[in-house]
């Protein structure tokens, strides 16, 4: 081999060399583009979750405002005891109303089996005329929703006395 070509063989890789930085470099800047626009696009997507929970805060005391109204009507006449039991009756139908067009729902627990999906066992009493697990008292109302159970039932239990099994 001669000096020739051996000059040759190294500018050769001396070019690729240069290629491969620059193909390098490329690639780095690319990434780093991709880097920022991923970052602007995590913040643009962290600002429209904070603005879409403000709203529903806005929609849901919106809604509230006309239970308000009825709370200040009902005190205007708590010195006449029937107008006063109307309005809170008014009130709890208003506002349970509103919240069961937005998915909740009572879960029905008296005189029913108990299930433990459903109920919390509070209170356990004996009823030897009646099958035993029945929901005899509803101490604390359980809610589902959108078909989930939001809070389950406080419930009070039938059981068979231990001279009757």
């Amino acid at each position: 081999m001669n000096k020739a070509t051996i000059n040759g063989k190294e500018k050769k890789n001396a070019e690729k060399i240069q290629e491969t930085e620059n193909t390098l470099n490329e690639y780095k800047e690319h990434l780093q583009r991709l880097q920022a626009e991923f970052d602007n696009y995590r913040k643009r997507v962290e600002k429209e979750k904070e603005e879409l929970c403000k709203i529903a805060g806005h929609e849901i005391i919106y809604k509230l405002l006309g239970i308000l109204d009825s709370f200040e009507f009902a005190l205007q006449s708590k010195d006449k005891n029937q107008d006063f039991v109307k309005g809170i009756e008014l009130i709890y139908s208003q506002l349970y109303s509103m919240l069961e067009k937005d998915g909740l729902k009572k879960i029905e627990s008296l005189n029913k089996k108990f299930d433990a999906d459903y109920h919390e066992v509070l209170l356990i009493e004996e009823h030897n005329d009646m099958e035993e697990d029945i929901v005899i008292e509803e101490l604390q109302k359980g809610y589902m929703l959108n078909e989930k159970v939001l809070r389950h039932a406080k419930v009070k239990i039938s059981k068979k006395s231990k001279e009757e099994k």
